[in-house]
């Protein structure tokens, strides 16, 4: 149950911000929104605002917004089909961008109350960086003459480096101050080390929106690497759908609800990062006939586009149809 029950609400709330992204630049780009639905089958609550028709429907996974003039022609002048393909470029990427938003701020929200890390430091005795002369409360500003502006980026390039002298520059008292240290390796993780105890955490609004753009921008590129590897063949692809994900979801829910927002992080920024693909049927695919468009002077023949999108989703329906039952093969037999 609290699988299922921690599934809808993440499913949920990533399916609701992608729908929002569209339906906002929707209206104010002043086209008419006929229905706004999170959920697909048959509806469960519905209410008309307006013009608008506004429902919650029976299947969570699902969700999106009609708007008029959207799949067939019409004369109205508020209608998709008849604003501008810019206009309609930015209807279309609304969707996904609102995805990395929400990605940040989910990923804010845990460094707001988990505290982000800063660049200020404690050192243990006796290791590296207090034997250099680095000392508690300095803080770190470059690594071999290279500036760091956060703490994972500190990690990062310290963690690669396997007894190796490296220079090591930190403000203290407003002076910046070189130290030379030889990294050492840690037995478990076989990552370099230079001996920091601590840093400290900083609770903040601002930084924790800092804090999460940057993870997300360090998620995005996690992806984007892995797809790299999987195309050049040095990874096998493992490809997970929705059940995988609900598994995955509900395995998070055990820790805590800390662990459910990364994943949902996690999971908005794939989403985000998946639909800008120029995949026909995929928002990502329809902003490549509108970029077509604009710069032919003229939109492609609105027959042609449909068949082509109807393609796409048959064969990215097939496709899920593996994925799902893939899924089940290995969580459940």
């Amino acid at each position: 149950m609290q699988t299922i029950l921690s599934s809808i609400l993440v499913f949920g709330m990533l399916i609701f911000f992608h729908e929002l992204g569209h339906f906002i630049v929707a209206k104010l780009s002043d086209i008419k929104v006929n229905e706004f639905s999170l959920g697909l089958g048959p509806q469960l609550i519905s209410m008309k605002l307006k013009e608008t028709h506004y429902s919650i429907r029976l299947l969570p996974f699902g969700g999106y917004v009609k708007m008029e003039g959207e799949d067939t022609d019409t004369s109205d002048p508020r209608a998709f089909n008849n604003k501008s393909a810019l206009v309609r470029l930015g209807v279309i990427l609304a969707g996904p961008l609102m995805n990395f938003i929400l990605a940040i701020l989910l990923l804010g929200i845990i460094g707001f109350y988990s505290g982000v890390p800063t660049r200020q430091v404690t050192v243990t005795p006796g290791e590296p960086a207090e034997i250099s002369g680095i000392q508690d409360n300095d803080i770190i500003h470059a690594i071999d003459g290279r500036k760091v502006g956060h703490w994972e980026e500190i990690v990062e390039i310290i963690s690669g480096r396997h007894n190796e002298k490296i220079s090591v520059t930190v403000i203290r008292d407003g002076k910046y101050i070189d130290y030379d240290v030889t990294t050492t390796v840690e037995p478990k993780t076989q990552r370099g080390i230079i001996g920091i105890k601590s840093v400290m955490q900083k609770h903040s609004v601002l930084e924790s929106i800092k804090y999460g753009y940057k993870k997300t921008v360090l998620i995005l590129k996690l992806i984007l690497v892995g797809i790299y590897q999987v195309l050049t063949g040095k990874v096998k692809a493992d490809v997970v759908g929705p059940v995988g994900l609900a598994h995955i979801v509900g395995e998070a829910a055990k820790i805590g609800v800390y662990q459910v927002l990364y994943i949902a992080a996690v999971i908005s920024a794939n989403l985000g990062l998946f639909n800008l693909f120029p995949i026909p049927a995929l928002d990502g695919g329809r902003g490549i006939f509108l970029v077509f468009e604009l710069l032919r002077g003229k939109p492609v023949e609105p027959e042609k586009e449909g068949l082509i999108h109807f393609i796409g989703f048959a064969l990215l329906m097939f496709l899920m149809i593996l994925i799902l039952f893939k899924d089940l093969r290995e969580l459940w037999f």
